[in-house]
């Protein structure tokens, strides 16, 4: 998935980074507080004991509970994708408000892939109720789903605002592809809540904590808000022009909250070893980070040049995109 913040060109970085630090990944149990799609703990997955993974917004979590969660093939997963591929149309909740052919004025998918979406969405979940499929499977399926959408959606990448005319890629039809996840002996945990309660439970500790707060005033619920209603497929009157949902507001994307609540979280954290991603554009400025990681033990900084998130690729094509510092901030705790 395009997504804001990915670490995708980044998670070699990163974790060589930490191996620098930390010496092996064996036997260790990591978190990751703020998920996203997943990226660094999907990388690491094979090589740690545990893994315990956590984001707000209910489309990261559904890809967390897919790709981390999940451990043992699933049982008949060629069969049932194929399955709802063949299901027929059906004029259902996204349809009716994301497409030009339900009257809303919207267009965030052709009319043919919104009435897939619904197909699928509504089997999936019906196949959840009469127990036709186990929690592993539900969201298997339904990662998947999320990713053949997106790669359909007519979205300059983020939800924030549909085209107005449907590009290529939203032209052509919706095949839903398996969210593939690597095979390992683990018993993972994955939360749906905010990073700075989930901290305090004394379940929630370990050896690595990776945090990747959001670093700007953009909030996730809101610009991939298409997404979390695919996931919820919940019934509620869509708001405005871009048919937005109430949404979780993150304090870290607020310039007066954001330092008090890394502060806080960086107190709560049990865990020896922290890592923090963060870019020279970020609400808090990188002396601002150092100063407050300084107070729990010893700070060390590495950094690294890339390519910054570009909303559309192709819109930009001879745009060359500007080029963003990375920050990883290291933090050995002290207790």
């Amino acid at each position: 998935m395009n997504y804001i913040g990915s670490k995708y060109k980044l998670a070699e970085f990163i974790a060589d980074s930490i191996k620098e630090v930390v010496g092996s990944f064996e036997g260790t149990t990591i978190a990751e507080l703020f998920g996203g799609t997943g990226i660094i703990a999907r990388n690491l997955k094979s090589e740690v004991k545990k893994l315990i993974v956590n984001d707000l917004e209910p489309y990261s979590f559904t890809l967390l509970k897919n790709y981390i969660g999940n451990t043992q093939p699933i049982a008949q997963s060629e069969a049932l994708i194929q399955t709802l591929n063949d299901l027929p149309p059906f004029e259902g909740f996204i349809y009716q408000h994301y497409c030009a052919g339900g009257g809303s004025g919207r267009m965030y998918f052709s009319d043919e892939n919104g009435q897939k979406i619904d197909a699928i969405r509504q089997q999936i979940e019906a196949w959840k109720k009469t127990q036709h499929i186990d929690e592993p499977t539900y969201y298997f399926l339904l990662a998947s789903l999320l990713e053949s959408a997106d790669k359909v959606a007519n979205t300059a990448s983020v939800y924030g605002a549909f085209l107005k005319h449907l590009k290529k890629s939203a032209l052509k039809e919706l095949e839903l592809t398996p969210a593939e996840f690597a095979i390992t002996q683990q018993a993972n945990e994955v939360y749906n809540e905010d990073a700075n309660e989930l901290v305090k439970r004394p379940a929630v500790q370990g050896d690595i904590l990776y945090l990747d707060p959001p670093y700007n005033a953009r909030q996730y619920g809101a610009n991939y808000h298409l997404l979390n209603t695919i996931a919820l497929y919940d019934d509620f009157e869509p708001k405005g022009k871009t048919g937005l949902r109430d949404y979780n507001r993150s304090v870290y994307c607020q310039k007066d909250k954001v330092a008090t609540a890394f502060e806080a979280l960086i107190a709560d954290a049990q865990f020896q070893y922290i890592f923090v991603s963060y870019n020279n554009e970020g609400l808090m400025s990188k002396e601002e980070v150092k100063r407050i990681l300084s107070k729990y033990g010893k700070y060390s900084l590495k950094t690294t040049q890339y390519q910054r998130f570009k909303a559309d690729k192709t819109e930009n094509r001879n745009h060359k995109a500007d080029a963003t510092e990375e920050y990883l901030h290291i933090l050995v705790k002290n207790f």
